[in-house]
């Protein structure tokens, strides 16, 4: 069989691996990924501001590389990804250091020490540009006057540094130092989010830092707090590996505080942070996709499932199955499991509009006595309409006391709700990525005490329930179920609120 070497030249094949698409951010997770693998505890990444000759170092105190690893860990394309290969190894196809690194910036250096000894390669696509025979010119030793920055490898502890610079890819016309201050705290929220199970609480296995600052690990599943909906984890046997599923649903934010709120957004916002959130080996790969799963058409992100957050990990012998790409951005998962990660996902959807559609308050009481809603929403072939209850206690009482008047009160309570300005609300909702304030949320004791002593009054007064019953009602009904402090509070004795 006839054949001839067809290698491509260097110049147009990594200009070429510039467009993969990746993020500044994504592009430091490869990055610290390389620098776990070599069983780092502390990375330090620093950006350095000074125009045009700004650089980004990763510095981190693992197991170093020889000679040899240095230069198989600079080429490109040294490693198959169908090879087996460590379970705890991040990596799958011997790129991410070099793509990840092309893609911001023009000059990439590595230097490494292990046995006491100092070892440094360098990538300059400057050089390859200027090269008329299009080979691979690995160079040696940092570039004149970029000595200084290797400055803090010292032969007698092993680690790695690698320093990005020439950022043309960042640095751009315009591109001051504030435009750099805010991406630095991009990547910070990505990181956070990306290695949270590494870095979070007592069980930290790494230190990740950026220009000195600690980053705080952002846990997409609000596990600590006490509103948070857990499920048991499912295990499910695939054809590469078990994988593990575990569905989560946020508190709604009537349950949080304001800075509650801001911590459970995360690094994109409410509504994009739903879904699944695919890791490997603990590292998060995707977060807050639906995985194009759905019955006909793939889930959008829709606003009242954004608080449904779903942790599936998968083992590193699963990225040919699951089409994990070489930015660790994208997944799709086997046929023969699709159907059972629907089912899941249709639980955790369902489960997240109840919350979101009851702001976090349920049907029933803790002691599971039905809640009496003002408001009743209605299935038909037509489609979903929306009553006022009759039964709730205060239009039951109105209606009872009317008289002559109550034909006219029941014409209005169906001018009600036949108006009900249904479109606008969720026009509301959607642009202000929340639902309207409802069941006196924000409104001081007082306002809300106002209206129970009015309720309670009525209740003993002219409906003559004895005080217990009157108590036990409210603490069933809409929206006075939300303040059991201030039911509790009211007086052992009947009440007259107009004296």
């Amino acid at each position: 069989m006839k054949s001839r070497n067809a290698p491509p030249r260097a110049d147009a094949m990594i200009e070429a691996l510039r467009g993969l698409g990746y993020s500044l951010p994504s592009a430091l997770a490869d990055i610290i990924d390389n620098s776990i693998a070599a069983e780092a505890s502390e990375i330090d990444v620093t950006f350095v501001w000074n125009g045009a000759k700004s650089f980004i170092r990763v510095h981190d105190n693992g197991t170093g590389m020889d000679e040899a690893e240095i230069d198989l860990a600079m080429r490109l394309g040294e490693k198959n990804p169908l090879h087996s290969r460590n379970a705890s190894d991040l990596g799958r196809f011997g790129l991410g250091l070099k793509t990840a690194s092309f893609s911001q910036c023009r000059r990439l250096t590595v230097a490494t020490v292990k046995n006491f000894q100092i070892n440094c390669l360098r990538w300059d696509l400057d050089v390859l540009a200027g090269s008329s025979d299009g080979a691979w010119h690995l160079l040696e030793g940092p570039a004149d006057g970029s000595e200084d920055l290797l400055q803090i490898l010292s032969p007698d502890r092993s680690g790695t540094i690698v320093i990005w610079e020439v950022l043309d890819r960042i640095v751009t016309a315009g591109f001051v130092e504030q435009d750099l201050l805010d991406l630095i705290d991009t990547v910070e929220r990505h990181l956070a989010m990306v290695f949270h199970r590494y870095i979070e609480g007592a069980r930290a296995r790494i230190q990740i830092k950026i220009n000195g600052r600690t980053v705080r690990a952002w846990d997409p599943f609000f596990i600590s707090h006490s509103a948070t909906w857990t499920s048991p984890i499912e295990r499910l046997p695939t054809a590469s590996g078990l994988i593990e599923i575990q569905s989560h649903i946020l508190p709604h934010r009537d349950r949080l505080t304001q800075a509650e709120h801001l911590y459970g957004e995360g690094p994109d916002g409410w509504t994009a942070q739903q879904g699944f959130y695919v890791y490997r080996n603990e590292r998060l790969l995707l977060s807050g996709s639906w995985l194009g799963l759905g019955r006909g058409r793939s889930w959008t992100k829709e606003e009242s499932h954004r608080l449904a957050r779903i942790r599936l990990d998968i083992p590193n012998s699963a990225d040919i199955d699951w089409k994990i790409d070489v930015r660790k951005s994208t997944a799709r998962p086997p046929v023969q499991i699709r159907e059972r990660l629907m089912l899941i996902a249709e639980d955790a959807r369902e489960r997240a509009r109840r919350v979101f559609a009851h702001r976090g308050n349920y049907k029933k009481t803790a002691d599971g006595t039905p809640i009496e809603h003002a408001w009743l929403s209605e299935k038909s072939r037509a489609g979903i309409s929306y009553r006022i209850n009759a039964k709730h206690p205060a239009i039951k009482g109105l209606l009872d006391d009317a008289g002559p008047l109550k034909s006219r009160i029941q014409v209005l309570l169906r001018i009600l709700e036949e108006t009900v300005p249904v479109q606008k609300i969720w026009l509301d909702t959607v642009e202000a990525k929340d639902t309207p304030r409802t069941n006196f949320s924000g409104q001081p004791n007082e306002h809300v005490n106002e209206v129970l002593l009015a309720m309670y009054e009525d209740m003993t007064t002219r409906r003559g329930m004895s005080c217990a019953l009157a108590k036990l009602t409210l603490g069933t009904t809409e929206p006075f179920h939300n303040f059991p402090f201030l039911i509790s509070a009211l007086p052992e004795e009947h009440i007259n609120v107009d004296k």
